[in-house]
């Protein structure tokens, strides 16, 4: 990847104000959108990023601050973009049907619209890879709550490896995960290790030394970390990278 922009780097609560969690990654195949929270699409309006850019969008697990903004971006792609190149939808298994479940939830059914361009849903499980345009993407399982089918991921698309956890709590083959990554994108929600199934910075801070990786960069911020700054870089939204 060439480019990576924060779009929203809060818990699920919208800690000191952030969005919720969305990274795009651009190289010269693309862009891929890692994970769709239900503020994204403020968040690309607010940075001036065009939905249309977008050729793939890779969720890491099942829970609204992560996948939640699909649906309004289907129906802005619809009314407002008039798309007419594909997008492709790929994460957990079962991807298709919850996305479809979600907007009916909503009150925005799929069913019945006037898609001018083809959708494809792509499923990842442990260890899968899949060639999604933009990037290469093998997927790992993490330890956040099971029912929302958490997965992290290794990227690779003709430049440096970049890795990103999703949500987890500490599992002891992360650091294995992501070796040789030359940017690991990490949650941090918590300054303690207080929750099963999030990381801490006091967590983080012991397992440095077991981890093989360049550049770690915190994001997934609670309240605890939110306006603190540590041993470890930390991701606001609307941060810009060239990797």
């Amino acid at each position: 990847m060439s480019e990576v922009v924060f779009i929203g780097t809060s818990d699920a609560f919208g800690a000191g104000g952030r969005r919720q969690s969305a990274i795009l990654l651009r190289n010269e195949s693309g862009a891929l959108l890692l994970d769709c929270g239900a503020t994204t699409g403020s968040g690309l309006y607010a940075l001036g990023i065009e939905r249309n850019e977008i050729d793939c969008i890779l969720i890491s697990h099942f829970h609204a601050d992560h996948f939640g903004g699909i649906p309004l971006f289907l129906l802005a792609a619809i009314y407002e973009d008039e798309r007419r190149h594909p997008l492709r939808i790929a994460g957990p298994r079962g991807i298709e049907r919850r996305v479809r479940e979600l907007a009916r939830a909503m009150g925005h059914g799929l069913e019945n619209r006037p898609f001018g361009f083809p959708i494809e849903f792509a499923e990842l499980g442990a260890g899968s890879r899949l060639d999604l345009g933009p990037a290469r993407a093998r997927a790992f399982a993490t330890h956040h709550t099971p029912d929302s089918m958490p997965h992290g991921f290794v990227l690779e698309g003709g430049g440096p490896r970049i890795a990103y956890s999703g949500d987890t709590g500490w599992f002891d083959g992360l650091p294995r995960a992501v070796a040789g990554s030359h940017l690991f994108i990490s949650e941090c929600t918590y300054r303690r290790a207080s929750f099963e199934y999030h990381l801490s910075l006091e967590t983080l801070e012991q397992r440095r030394p077991e981890f093989d990786c360049g550049r770690i960069l915190l994001t997934h911020l609670g309240a605890e970390m939110v306006e603190r700054r540590c041993s470890f870089d930390t991701a606001d939204d609307g941060l810009r990278l060239k990797v």
